[in-house]
C-alpha cells in the first residue's frame, strides 16, 4: 500500500513538472514572437537615405597633392598598410587565384596531355621564346620576388634532366648553377631583407651533382652545335640561321655570366690575382647585352594568349606552395627591359670590384658610401661585401682586420705608440693596451661596413643602433688615452697623447651623425618646415665638430712627424736635411670640403629661416604643431652619446629668433654671401670629382636665386618655392615658380 501512494505521488509530480515546462515553453515562443513583430515594425519605421558620395570624395582629394596624407581619428596610418583595396591586382592577389578556366597541371600531368609541353622537336623560335622567358622570370627574382612565383612557373626547370632538347637542357641546368650560386653570394654577404630578396627554395632541390667545369662544358658543346648550324647553311638569308644567331648569343650569355660568378667565388679574387679575369668576362657580357637587344622578338608570342601554353609556363603552378598570407603580386618583365636590367647589373658588378684596389680602411668606407648612395642592386652589394670583408676574417683575403684598423687609426692621427719610431715607457703593457683596444674595434668597424652594404632606408635604422656602439667605444678610447698619455709624457722628448684614439673614434661618430640627418632627406622624411633645424644642426655643431676633429688629428700628425725626424737628426741620420714638416697626408682635402658644406648649411638655415617670415613654405596647423616635440624626434638618436653632447631646442629657438629680427633682406643678403663663400672654396680643389662638381651646380643657382630675393625683385609677387633634389640627394636647389 505504503508503495503504491509512493508511486502515485511520484506520478503526479512527473505530471505537473511536465505541465510546468510545457508552460514555459509556449510563453518563451510567445515572447520571442513578440520581439520579432517589435523588431519588424522597427525596420518597417527605418527609412534609408543612400548618398551617393563618389564625386564629393575625388573633389575632397583634389585638393591633396602628391605624397599628402588625409588622416581620421578611425582611419589612420596603422589602418591605411592594413587595409587591402579589394579587386586591385596588386593588392588583392586573391583575385587570381582558382579563375582560370583550364585546370593547374604539373610537369608529369602536363606531359600526358597532347601539346601542353612538348620534351622534343622544339623549333629554334620556340627554344629562344622559352630562355627569354626564363631570363626575365630571373631578373623578376632577383628584384625580390619568390622563386615559386617567377622562374619556377617555368616547368621545365622542375625536370631539366627529362628534357631532350639539348640546347634548354643545358640552358635550365645552368640556370640551375646560377640560382645556386647568387643565393650563395646573398647569403653570405648579410646585407639583404625581405623586401631586397628571398632566398626561400619552396622544396625545390637545385643541382649540385653537376659540377662547375662540366655545366661550362655542356654549353660550350651547345655554342659548337649552333655555330655548325649557322656556317652549314648556304643561304645568308634564311631565318633558320638568324633564330640558330639568336640562340646561339643567349647561350654564350648565360656560360659568360656562370663564369663570371664562378670566379668572383674564388679566394684568389680577394687577393687580387683574379680581377682581370673577370674584367674581362664583364667586359665581354657587356658587349652581348647589345646583341641580345638586337635579336629579341617580343611580338612573336604574348605569354597571355591559348599559345603560350605549350610552351610550358604556367603563373598559378606554385600556388599552394606560398606561405599563409597575402602574396606578393609579380608582374614579369618584358625581354627588354630584362636585358636592360642585365646591362646596368654587369655596369655595377664592375663598380663593385674596385673595392679591392683599396687597401686603406677609410678609402674603402668613403668608397662603400659613394657607391651605397646610388641605390645598388643587392648582387652588387652582396659581392663588395664579400670581395673586401670574407668570412675568415681578412681584409680582401690577406691583411688581418686588427692590422688595417691600427694602419687607418696611424694615417690618421699618427698616435705616438703607433709610431715606427715610438720610445714609449712600459712598451709591452701599452701594446697590450692598445692591442686590446683595436680588438674591441673590429665589431663597430665590421658593422659600419655591412651597413654600407644595406638598402637606404634600412641604413637609416642601423645608424641609430651603430651610435650606440660607437658610444661604449669611445669611453674605452678616452681611457686608453688617458693611460697613454700619463707615460708618453716622461719619454724623451715628452710628448702629449691625449685624445688620440678618441679624436679617432669621434670622427667616425661624427660621419654617422652627418649620414643620419642627410639620409632624411634622401628618403623625403623631413617636412620642408624642418629643414630649418636640421641645416641649422649640420651647421653649427656637426661640420663644425667633424672639421675640428679633422684639423686636429692633421695637427698631431704633423708634430709627431717632426719628432720623429728630429729623433733621427739626433740619432746621427743625414744631417743635411732640414727639418720640415710633412704635407698633409689626406685630411686637407677632407677639411676643405667640410668647410664648403658647412657654409651650405648655413646658407640653407638663413634662407628658410626668410622663407618662413614671407611664408613661402607652409606650417603646420597650430592644433596639430609642437616644433620642440619635432625636434626632439629628430634628434632623439644622439641621445646616447657623451661627445659631442645633444643639443637642446632652446638654443636653436633663441638663435632663430635673434636671426629672424634681422630682417628678410639682411638673411637673404647672408645666406648669398655663405654660398659664394662655399663655392670660393670649392673651386680651391685642383682636382674636382663628380661630386664637386654636383655641388659647385647647386652652389650656383642658389647664390643666384637668394640675390634676386635679396634686391627685392618680384618680392610683391606671388610665386611658390620647389625644393629641386635632382641635382643632389641632399642639398635641394631653390625653385621659384
Amino acid at each position: 500500500m505504503c508503495e503504491l501512494l509512493h508511486l502515485n505521488i511520484k506520478t503526479v509530480e512527473t505530471v505537473e513538472a511536465s505541465m510546468f515546462y510545457e508552460n514555459r515553453k509556449q510563453s518563451l515562443k510567445e515572447e520571442a514572437t513578440t520581439k520579432e513583430c517589435k523588431s519588424n515594425s522597427l525596420l518597417e519605421s527605418i527609412s534609408f537615405n543612400w548618398m551617393d558620395i563618389t564625386q564629393d570624395f575625388f573633389d575632397a582629394v583634389s585638393f591633396l597633392k602628391l605624397g599628402e596624407l588625409f588622416h581620421d581619428e578611425l582611419f589612420g596610418l596603422f589602418e591605411a598598410m592594413s587595409a587591402i583595396e579589394m579587386m586591385d591586382p596588386k593588392m588583392d592577389a586573391g583575385m587570381l587565384c582558382n579563375r582560370g578556366g583550364k585546370p593547374t597541371l604539373n610537369f608529369e600531368q602536363a606531359l600526358s596531355v597532347e601539346g601542353r609541353v612538348k620534351l622534343e622537336g622544339l623549333s629554334l623560335k620556340e627554344q629562344i621564346i622559352i630562355v627569354d622567358r626564363t631570363l626575365s622570370c630571373f631578373v623578376s627574382w632577383l628584384e625580390g620576388h619568390s622563386l615559386a612565383q617567377t622562374i619556377f612557373t617555368n616547368l621545365y626547370m622542375h625536370k631539366p634532366y627529362l628534357i631532350e632538347c639539348r640546347p634548354l637542357k643545358t640552358f635550365s641546368i645552368c640556370m640551375y648553377k646560377i640560382i645556386d650560386i647568387i643565393r650563395d653570394f646573398v647569403s653570405r654577404g648579410v646585407v639583404f631583407e625581405e623586401e631586397d630578396f628571398q632566398l626561400a627554395m619552396y622544396g625545390y632541390r637545385l643541382n649540385p651533382d653537376v659540377t662547375e667545369q662540366r655545366t661550362v662544358g655542356m654549353l660550350r658543346e651547345v655554342e659548337t652545335e649552333l655555330n655548325e648550324v649557322i656556317h652549314s647553311s648556304s643561304n645568308a638569308n634564311n631565318s633558320e640561321v638568324e633564330w640558330a644567331i639568336a640562340l646561339n648569343c643567349r647561350i654564350r650569355f648565360v656560360r659568360l655570366f656562370y663564369q663570371l660568378f664562378v670566379a668572383l667565388k674564388r679566394d684568389s679574387i680577394q687577393a687580387g690575382s683574379g680581377i682581370g679575369e673577370c674584367y674581362n668576362l664583364l667586359t665581354t657580357c657587356i658587349e652581348l647585352t647589345s646583341s641580345l637587344l638586337k635579336t629579341t622578338y617580343t611580338a612573336e608570342v604574348n605569354p597571355e594568349s591559348e599559345g603560350w601554353s605549350h610552351l610550358g609556363f604556367d603563373t598559378m603552378i606554385n600556388q599552394r606552395l606560398l606561405p599563409p598570407t597575402f602574396p606578393r603580386y609579380t608582374k614579369i618583365k618584358n625581354n627588354i627591359d630584362s636585358f636592360h636590367y642585365f646591362e646596368s647589373l654587369l655596369a655595377r658588378l664592375k663598380q663593385a670590384l674596385k673595392i679591392t684596389t683599396y687597401s686603406s680602411f677609410h678609402e674603402a668606407l668613403h668608397y662603400f658610401i659613394e657607391l651605397s648612395r646610388s641605390n645598388p642592386c643587392i648582387i652588387s652589394r652582396s659581392v663588395m661585401q664579400i670581395l673586401y670583408m670574407p668570412e675568415n676574417g681578412k681584409i680582401l683575403g690577406t691583411a688581418n682586420i686588427i692590422d688595417v684598423l691600427r694602419e687607418s687609426a696611424r694615417n690618421f692621427i699618427c698616435p705616438p705608440v703607433l709610431s715606427v719610431r715610438s720610445l714609449i715607457i712600459n712598451k709591452d703593457e701599452a701594446k697590450e693596451n692598445v692591442e686590446a683596444f683595436l680588438s674591441h674595434c673590429v665589431r663597430p668597424f665590421t658593422l659600419f661596413i655591412q651597413l654600407c652594404g644595406h638598402n637606404r632606408a634600412r641604413q637609416r635604422d642601423k645608424l641609430s643602433h651603430l651610435l650606440e656602439d660607437y658610444a661604449a667605444l669611445q669611453d674605452e678610447a678616452e681611457r686608453v688615452d688617458v693611460y697613454l698619455h700619463n707615460i708618453s709624457v716622461k719619454m724623451d722628448p715628452p710628448r702629449s697623447h691625449l685624445a688620440c684614439f678618441g679624436t679617432w673614434i669621434l670622427y667616425y661618430i661624427l660621419k654617422i651623425m652627418i649620414m643620419y640627418l642627410l639620409s632624411g632627406f634622401e628618403l623625403e622624411l623631413y617636412s620642408f618646415h624642418e629643414y630649418t633645424y636640421i641645416f641649422w644642426y649640420l651647421h653649427e655643431f656637426l661640420y663644425g665638430w667633424l672639421i675640428s676633429a679633422l684639423t686636429r688629428a692633421e695637427n698631431i700628425s704633423l708634430n709627431q712627424d717632426f719628432i720623429n725626424e728630429n729623433v733621427k737628426y739626433r740619432s746621427g741620420g743625414n744631417k743635411r736635411n732640414k727639418l720640415k714638416k710633412k704635407k698633409s697626408r689626406s685630411n686637407s682635402c677632407e677639411i676643405v670640403i667640410c668647410q664648403a658644406l658647412q657654409n651650405m648649411c648655413g646658407a640653407y638655415y638663413k634662407a628658410m629661416i626668410g622663407f618662413q617670415l614671407e611664408e613661402k613654405i607652409r606650417k603646420p596647423y597650430y592644433e596639430f604643431d609642437n616644433e620642440k616635440v619635432r625636434y626632439e624626434h629628430r634628434f632623439s638618436a644622439f641621445s646616447v652619446l657623451m661627445t659631442p653632447p645633444i643639443v637642446q631646442y632652446s638654443e636653436f629657438y633663441e638663435m632663430t629668433m635673434r636671426l629672424k629680427e634681422t630682417g628678410v633682406d639682411m638673411l637673404y643678403f647672408s645666406a648669398s654671401k655663405l654660398y659664394h663663400q662655399a663655392r670660393t672654396v670649392l673651386e680651391s680643389i685642383s682636382t674636382p670629382d663628380q661630386e664637386i662638381n654636383t655641388l659647385l651646380k647647386v652652389v650656383k643657382t642658389n647664390f643666384i636665386v637668394l640675390k634676386v630675393l635679396a634686391s627685392g625683385h618680384k618680392r610683391g609677387r606671388e610665386h611658390s618655392l620647389d625644393f629641386d633634389f635632382s641635382a643632389h640627394h641632399h642639398f635641394p636647389i631653390f625653385k621659384l615658380n
